[in-house]
C-alpha cells in the first residue's frame, strides 16, 4: 500500500510540530507532575491526541496556546484521576485491615481492634472542633466534600485541607504507635 502525497505531507507536518514542542510539553507536564515517567505519558498522549485531529493543527496559525491548553487539560484529568484512584485505595486498605481486625476468631485481633478504635477516638478528641467536625462527616456520615462544604458554609478546598491534615494526624499517631509495639 503505497501512502498518498496528502499523507506524506501530514506526516512530515506533524514531525515539525512534534520536534518543535515534545520538549516543551514533556517539560511544562513535568514541573505539575515532578515525575519523568509520568510527564512522557502525558506528553504521548497529547501528540496521539493533536495526531487524531489533524484538522486543527494544518489550520491554526498559532499552534503553541493549543498545546499549552491541551497540556494543561490532559494534564489536570490526569492528577484528577490520581486523586480519585488514590482515594479509592486508601479506602479500601481502611475497609480490608478493619474487616481484617474485626474477626471474631482471633481474639488478639478483636484487641487490635478496639485499640485502634481507642487510638482513633483519641486522636480526633485532641484536633479543633472544626477539624474534628468535618473529618467525622467524611468519613462516619460518608458525605462528600461539596456536601460538608455547603452544611458548614467553607470552600470544598477548607474541607479537603482540614481531612488531609486529620489524616496526616492519624498517621503520625499509627507511625509513633507502630514503634512502640514493635521496637520496646
Amino acid at each position: 500500500m503505497t501512502k498518498s502525497r496528502d499523507d506524506i505531507f501530514l506526516a512530515e507536518q506533524f514531525e515539525g510540530i512534534f520536534a518543535e514542542y515534545y520538549s516543551v510539553v514533556k517539560y511544562f507536564a513535568f514541573m505539575l507532575l515532578k515525575s519523568e515517567e509520568d510527564a512522557e505519558d502525558i506528553a504521548q498522549d497529547v501528540f496521539t491526541k493533536l495526531w487524531t485531529q489533524p484538522e486543527i493543527w494544518t489550520k491554526v496559525p498559532n499552534l503553541k496556546p493549543y498545546v499549552y491548553t491541551l497540556t494543561k487539560s490532559t494534564t489536570l484529568n490526569f492528577i484528577k484521576h490520581k486523586k480519585i484512584e488514590l482515594a479509592y485505595q486508601e479506602k479500601v486498605i481502611e475497609k480490608s485491615l478493619v474487616e481484617e481486625l474485626s474477626q471474631e476468631e482471633d481474639p488478639l485481633n478483636a484487641i487490635y481492634y478496639k485499640e485502634i478504635q481507642l487510638i482513633i477516638k483519641l486522636t480526633l478528641d485532641r484536633l479543633p472542633e472544626q477539624r474534628r467536625k468535618i473529618f467525622e462527616m467524611s468519613r462516619f456520615a460518608n458525605m462528600s466534600n461539596n456536601e460538608i462544604a455547603e452544611k458548614l458554609n467553607i470552600s470544598v478546598r477548607t474541607v479537603e485541607h482540614h481531612i488531609y491534615l486529620t489524616l496526616l494526624e492519624m498517621k503520625k499517631i499509627s507511625f509513633l504507635l507502630f514503634f512502640a509495639l514493635f521496637f520496646k
